[in-house]
């Protein structure tokens, strides 16, 4: 990485506000992510789906507890561990390379993004994290 691509290391820093745990059209989760998460709350994967989940777009998505939040949000996530790839990748998700104008309109509701980054080291991050996260 260059001297100037390294200096966008801080393009998010988590603030742990919880912004990014409320609905917002649902956190998707993967076979794999409900399985991780049925072991890490000791439960089996159908129950997990009966009582944690609800279909969107016929994709499984986290139900929303109190105030919108996801049901898993109390003060901080409860099963950050295990938290669903959707969830480890924020805010580095496909739909800011699809669109870069969804990163600003993301800090808009989160504190931790930065919006001065240009767009090719934008790209860059996000790539990077995106192999990062899949390769895990």
């Amino acid at each position: 990485m260059s001297s100037e691509d390294s200096s966008w290391q801080d393009a998010f820093q988590c603030r742990q506000c919880g912004e990014c745990c409320k609905g917002f059209g649902g956190t998707f989760v993967t076979e794999k992510d409900i399985q991780m998460i049925a072991d890490f709350i000791n439960c089996d994967t159908e129950t997990f789906v009966k009582d944690y989940c609800q279909l969107s777009g016929g994709k499984y998505v986290l139900i929303q507890g109190t105030g919108g939040y996801c049901v898993f949000w109390d003060e901080l996530c409860t099963i950050h561990p295990v938290k669903p790839r959707m969830c480890r990748a924020w805010p580095f998700i496909e739909s800011v390379l699809a669109d870069k104008k969804n990163w600003e309109i993301m800090a808009g509701t989160c504190p931790g993004i930065c919006t001065d980054v240009p767009d090719r080291i934008l790209e860059k991050l996000i790539k990077e994290e995106l192999i990062k996260i899949d390769g895990a």
